[in-house]
């Protein structure tokens, strides 16, 4: 049986939405308290068995690779200083997993910076996971795609429900038969047109696929917004082997936009012991204020 070891995380895209922070920041380098989102997303990959991760980088990411790698001088100074927990945490990062990088010298979109990895990936099944969506769950979103795969050595998409005024931020999967969470699909869209999607089941940047995807990236056909996109690779490999889709439970965090980073951040404060109470306090007063003013 075929395991699932290796996964991609395209990291190259410009990050807009967040200009002009990202003008010298990676996107993937924000942080949410005090870790930076990619982590959140490496350490995932890492809980659900997954061995060897290619990042695939862009010009000015270099600050990615840097925080995989051990900072001799920080260490030194944390250890000389003696705060252990702070130590702990710095060389945490940089023994997560065996991490390799790779550039997409062009930005033609998600399907080519998987594309771009190829040569890594081989003839073997392999992991994606965008760094847009944090997944918080008890069992690792990924580790859940990984376990149906391994029941059905097929190529299986993580979906959710989001509301039908979202569907055309997303690509969008057309169901035509449903085993518990799992999905038999028809058709998979990208960012269908407001009011014509399919369903309200959405692509949530979590997939498991088989190497074949690469014969249909192969021919870099350009898609929506004028890149290559990987939902338009994955329905063409489902028309000649099976694609399943399979609404992973966990909650989701869109910190791909600004208002879902702030929310995300806020909560995540919320969830650490040493801050919980003082931003609970602070929101209280905010709130006050507010409606005095």
């Amino acid at each position: 049986m075929k395991t699932v070891k290796k996964a991609i995380i395209p990291a190259a895209g410009l990050g807009t939405r967040f200009l002009p922070a990202t003008k010298a920041m990676p996107k993937e380098m924000l942080p949410i308290v005090d870790k930076p989102t990619i982590q959140y997303i490496v350490e995932e990959a890492i809980e659900s068995g997954i061995e060897d991760i290619i990042i695939v980088t862009g010009k000015g990411k270099r600050a990615i690779e840097d925080h995989f790698d051990h900072a001799f001088e920080l260490e030194q100074n944390l250890m000389e200083k003696q705060k252990f927990e702070l130590l702990e945490k710095v060389k945490h990062a940089s023994d997560l997993a065996n991490i390799h990088y790779i550039r997409q010298k062009e930005p033609k979109g998600l399907g080519h910076a998987v594309w771009c990895a190829r040569k890594f990936i081989g003839d073997e099944p392999f992991a994606v996971l965008l760094g847009d969506d944090i997944v918080q769950a008890e069992k690792p979103c990924l580790r859940q795609l990984i376990e149906e795969y391994e029941q059905t050595q097929a190529s299986v998409i993580g979906v959710q429900t989001v509301p039908e005024s979202e569907t055309h931020r997303y690509g969008i999967i057309d169901p035509i038969g449903q085993n518990g969470r799992r999905y038999q699909v028809r058709q998979f869209v990208e960012k269908p047109k407001q009011g014509t999607a399919p369903s309200n089941l959405a692509i949530m940047g979590r997939y498991v696929l088989n190497p074949e995807i690469f014969m249909f990236l192969e021919e870099q056909q350009i898609g929506a917004g004028g890149e290559i996109q990987l939902t338009d690779a994955i329905q063409r490999l489902n028309e000649i082997q099976r694609v399943f889709a399979y609404d992973f439970e966990g909650k989701r965090y869109d910190v791909g936009e600004k208002l879902g980073f702030i929310k995300t951040t806020v909560e995540f404060a919320l969830n650490h012991e040493d801050l919980k109470e003082d931003v609970m306090k602070f929101m209280e007063d905010l709130l006050k204020n507010k409606i005095e003013v």
